[in-house]
């Protein structure tokens, strides 16, 4: 286990005409870095929805494998400074600290890759890209295994009778079989 302080935090937002809206969740570690909390925040005013907030705790293995997935990304060598600049878009915030390394970056947000092929700085901005895309498919993963609740087991009574189920290419075999006797007969 390692004790290095360990700290992520996403941000996506904008403020339009169903007010502020985002999706925001950061990963911090806990109790001398043998775990850590996951909090989760998201705000659609869109058709009166409410704010959703989640939290929960992993494991050290989980730290580990979101400290691998930062450093295997190399965005610790990355530097926003020609990014797309926030707009009325929105922006995307990444914060992360890693031991003694901490880094924040500020852009507009991305809507395709194509937004990142026509920015100053493709590479990096890919780099960005990606990451956010893992590190979201992560957490909606963690939501979904902790707060989901199991589905209730379907229960189909077994009939009286034996049930046979045919391919289309088997019945097609026994209607070209049964042609042929009725026109042997």
């Amino acid at each position: 286990m390692s004790n290095e302080p360990f700290y992520v935090r996403y941000y996506s937002g904008h403020s339009g005409r169903f007010g502020h809206e985002f999706l925001e969740f950061d990963l911090r570690s806990i109790s001398e870095g043998s775990s850590a909390a996951v909090r989760y925040a998201n705000n659609s005013n869109y058709r009166n929805d409410s704010l959703i907030r989640k939290e929960m705790c992993v494991s050290d293995a989980m730290v580990q494998e979101v400290k691998r997935i930062i450093k295997d990304s190399e965005i610790l060598k990355e530097d926003d400074s020609k990014w797309p600049q926030k707009n009325k878009d929105g922006r995307q915030e990444l914060e992360i600290r890693i031991g003694n390394e901490h880094i924040s970056f500020e852009t507009a947000k991305i809507g395709s890759l194509v937004d990142v092929t026509e920015s100053d700085d493709p590479e990096g901005l890919r780099v960005f890209y990606y990451l956010v895309q893992d590190l979201k498919a992560l957490v909606f993963s963690l939501i979904s295994l902790h707060f989901k609740v199991p589905p209730i087991p379907l229960v189909i009574p077994r009939p009286p009778f034996n049930v046979f189920c045919f391919t289309d290419q088997t019945n097609l075999v026994v209607s070209r079989a049964q042609l042929k006797l009725k026109k042997m007969g």
